[in-house]
């Protein structure tokens, strides 16, 4: 089974290594995180400056609070009241339809408030619902009761104890204790009568009436199970204290009282309970907050609401800008960015349920500790988890006493809307990064690869199948690494062609160099064979010319290996301090012993010491002279110059070096000779010379010279 190979090239590699652009968002949404930490470390703490500054202005305000209920220890329940702030005023007909959205609110009598008993107390028998409202300047009042018998007043009499009636007692506005009966002649339109005041015993004189008082009044409707009753009176009658209590006549024969029940003893100034009116000082004070995205309370000490002001169902609404769903980018933004953002983005609820928002009083440990004298802080989430909401309580202080607290609540909607719209702008921002990052790395992927594959073909088009050199390679312009590869790559095949080049000539270079001994060794042994007496002379004289044509064969290998040796020698030579003055003169003086051609030395300096081998700097020497002297014209000298920076120039006149040859000529087995010569070249002078100047770290040049038909070769220090 063939084994299957995952090609993963360099545009997949970019691919891949790209997608760390993806911890870029990341990043960004940590940071919008611990921002909106820190936001709502902010947020509470400015909900904290919020309530002190309220509680600020209500400090040292006793006639704000109810004295009364400032001083009790504790709440009663269904004994001291809450008057429920009501939104409309209600219409006295006696049909409870107005108290609906109250109903909540609606508190339960019997057994446990019994004020007077005179017979075996029974719950189907006698009962009612009982709920105290405020609105404007008035108190609203509503009773449901279940009786079943109702007794009403009889005609032309005064009494307005024999019969069912209801009894409220206060304390007025001077504080004064005064009692109220409603006891209607019949369903309908009722108003109060004002009570004498006196222990008697005598239900006649507890009950008697004194005046008739229309600031209470009321409508009293019949029902199946018993009556209901709404009254309202002005806020302005009482003080604080109050009680409210039904009495239960059940025979018209023998009109006695079976039971009384109520919310306190309305015959006991002492008894009588209180009642908590929403202050409208209060929340005259605190009205200006209701812009504030925030809701504000004011509490007694009992925890029950003075006052509020504000609505926490309005917070963060209004911060979110909607991008225009006409322009191309709202459509995108909207149907395709945010659907997705908010698959791991969590949306602030418009609607959800606030518990409070109808409470009457208020629980929690920030308002136990305001209570306590000390400010606090509570963050809570909402029954249906849509919502955190945070509250800040700080006490109110009369007179070193804690009357009671402001709470400053707010929701999180305002900064998490905000941290979306932050967290949306980052995406956009990064999506546009991750996706033209990602899109260039490809494009520049892309290009990189083609240009390589471009060098491969390039390359593969420069060779056949059997290594043969049929082309050249285009060299790329970019000054990059590939440009510097496809440079690299041109030179190489450039130098492998004219090696190539030279193998290809060689056949023909070395049939030329050996045909000639080869038919002298063969022709001098075919003529010796033809000679009997082979110690004549004629005999030696092909001896001699067949030992010529081999010693010529020897010569020719021994070249061919020479720059292999050479190679190899120049790593065990060791280099040392030479005068090249006096190296010069003993070379030049050496060479116009034997030479045809004369040499002329000319130094500039008197001494120039260096350090080098002088065998290996006489070989270089000698490998550029006779070169030199191959090409100079007949009649002319070879002149050697010794400059004053150390360079080294041999200047022949001769032919003109062609451009193209003047780095070439450096090359292994490269010759510019006529093929026709007789002498033996195979182009391993100039090479040999290049091999010596390097390891003296010289650097080697030819070159035409100033004057025509002049040829310098150049030796200076430089090379690598």
């Amino acid at each position: 089974m063939a084994k299957l190979s995952l090609r993963f090239g360099l545009r997949a590699k970019l691919l891949v290594f790209s997608s760390f652009l993806f911890a870029i968002p990341y990043l960004g949404y940590q940071y919008v995180w611990e921002l909106e930490t820190y936001l709502r470390i902010g947020q509470e703490q400015t909900l904290v400056g919020t309530a002190r500054s309220v509680a600020t202005v209500l400090h040292e305000r006793p006639a704000l609070f109810a004295q009364e209920s400032a001083f009790l220890q504790s709440v009663r329940p269904n004994k001291d009241l809450y008057a429920h702030d009501i939104k409309a005023p209600i219409r006295l007909d006696g049909q409870l339809r107005d108290w609906t959205d109250y109903s909540p609110h609606v508190l339960s009598f019997g057994s446990q408030q019994l004020i007077t008993q005179n017979v075996p107390y029974q719950a189907e028998s006698f009962r009612f619902d009982h709920m105290v409202g405020q609105f404007d300047r008035y108190l609203y009042v509503m009773f449901a009761v279940v009786d079943e018998a109702v007794v009403y007043r009889k005609q032309n009499t005064l009494s307005i104890h024999k019969n069912d009636f209801i009894q409220v007692a206060m304390l007025d506005e001077f504080g004064q204790f005064t009692r109220y009966v409603v006891a209607p002649y019949a369903p309908g339109w009722v108003n109060a009568y004002k009570v004498a005041l006196t222990e008697d015993d005598n239900p006649a004189q507890r009950f008697r009436p004194v005046e008739l008082t229309r600031a209470i009044q009321g409508y009293w409707r019949e029902t199946s199970t018993g009556y209901q009753v709404e009254l309202r009176f002005p806020l302005s009658m009482m003080s604080g204290n109050i009680a409210f209590a039904i009495s239960d006549v059940d025979n018209e024969s023998n009109p006695g009282i079976k039971y009384t029940i109520g919310t306190a003893n309305p015959e006991q100034a002492d008894a009588l309970g209180t009642v908590v009116v929403p202050s409208p000082e209060l929340e005259q004070i605190i009205k200006g907050l209701e812009y504030a995205d925030a809701r504000v309370w004011v509490v007694d000490k009992h925890q029950r609401v003075l006052a509020r002001a504000g609505d926490i169902q309005s917070a963060g609404k209004g911060l979110v800008t909607e991008p225009d769903d006409k322009s191309w980018w709202g459509q995108v933004q909207n149907k395709i960015l945010r659907p997705l953002y908010y698959q791991f983005l969590t949306k602030p609820s418009d609607e959800y349920i606030d518990e409070l928002q109808d409470a009457v009083a208020l629980e929690g440990q920030e308002v136990r500790a305001a209570l306590q004298g000390e400010a606090n802080t509570l963050w809570r989430i909402s029954l249906d988890n849509k919502a955190v909401i945070i509250s800040a309580a700080h006490p109110i202080f009369v007179a070193g006493e804690v009357f009671g607290a402001v709470v400053v609540e707010q929701t999180t909607h305002g900064i998490r809307t905000l941290r979306n719209q932050a967290l949306e702008k980052q995406f956009n921002f990064f999506l546009a990064v991750i996706v033209f990052g990602t899109l260039a790395l490809f494009l520049l992927a892309s290009r990189i690869s083609w240009r390589i594959r471009k060098l491969r073909n390039d390359t593969e088009q420069a060779i056949d199948r059997s290594g043969k050199i049929i082309g050249s390679l285009s060299v790329q312009d970019s000054h990059d690494e590939i440009g510097d590869l496809s440079r690299g790559f041109a030179q190489v095949l450039g130098r492998l062609s004219q090696y190539n080049h030279y193998l290809e000539n060689m056949a023909a270079r070395l049939s030329h160099e050996i045909r000639t001994p080869v038919a002298v060794v063969k022709s001098s042994l075919e003529n010796l064979e033809l000679i009997e007496d082979k110690n004549s002379e004629q005999a030696h004289t092909f001896v001699h010319r067949a030992k010529e044509g081999l010693a010529r064969l020897s010569l020719i290998l021994h070249s061919m290996s020479e720059a292999t040796r050479l190679e190899q020698v120049l790593q065990g030579y060791q280099k040392s301090e030479v005068d090249l003055v006096p190296l010069l003169e003993h070379y030049v003086h050496g060479l116009n012993a034997y030479s045809a051609t004369p040499v002329v030395l000319h130094c500039e300096p008197q001494t120039m010491v260096i350090k080098a081998s002088p065998d290996l700097l006489t070989q270089m020497l000698d490998k550029v002279t006779s070169n030199a002297m191959d090409f100079a014209f007949e009649g002319s000298t070879i002149d050697i110059y010794l400059r004053g920076n150390g360079a080294i120039e041999v200047v022949n006149t001769g032919p003109a070096i062609k451009a193209a040859m003047k780095e070439e000529l450096f090359n292994l087995m490269v010759s510019v000779r006529d093929k026709n010569t007789d002498a033996l070249h195979l182009g391993l002078g100039l090479y040999m010379a290049k091999l010596i100047a390097e390891f003296h770290e010289m650097a080697i040049s030819i070159d035409n010279g100033e004057q025509d038909n002049q040829v310098v070769v150049k030796i200076e220090k430089g090379g690598e």
